[in-house]
Order: C-alpha cells, then sequence, then structure tokens
C-alpha cells in the first residue's frame, strides 16, 4: 500500500507544478485572439474595436496587465 500512496502523493505534486508556469500572453485567450485578429485581416482595426476589447478583457481576466 505504500507504493500507492507515494504514487498518489507524487500525481498532485506534478498537477501543481504544471499551475505554476505562467501562461503566456501569446497562448491566452484564443478564442478571442482568433476572432479579432481575423476581424482585423479582414475589416481592418478600426472596424474591430469591440472584439479587440472583449480581448483586452479576457487577457485583463488571467491577470494580464493591458
Amino acid at each position: 500500500m505504500s507504493t500507492l500512496s507515494a504514487a498518489s502523493v507524487e500525481t498532485p505534486v506534478g498537477a501543481q507544478e504544471m499551475e505554476k508556469k505562467p501562461l503566456k500572453p501569446c497562448c491566452a485567450c484564443p478564442e478571442t485572439k482568433k476572432v479579432r485578429d481575423a476581424c482585423i485581416i479582414e475589416k481592418g482595426e478600426e472596424k474591430c474595436s469591440e472584439l479587440i476589447e472583449a480581448h483586452k478583457d479576457c487577457m485583463r481576466q488571467l491577470g494580464f496587465k493591458i
């Protein structure tokens, strides 16, 4: 049983280490980023202000200072 206990203790530690890695801005909010980028390419930045702001809001919610 000690083998199982040791394995179960190590698993959460490994999961915590993964959570400690900071999220890179390029990988944050892929849903809003994709829509924003497509809009900018198709229509130009001036016409996509709502999508740009939605992406900024998403980034702020994840702790990025924008």
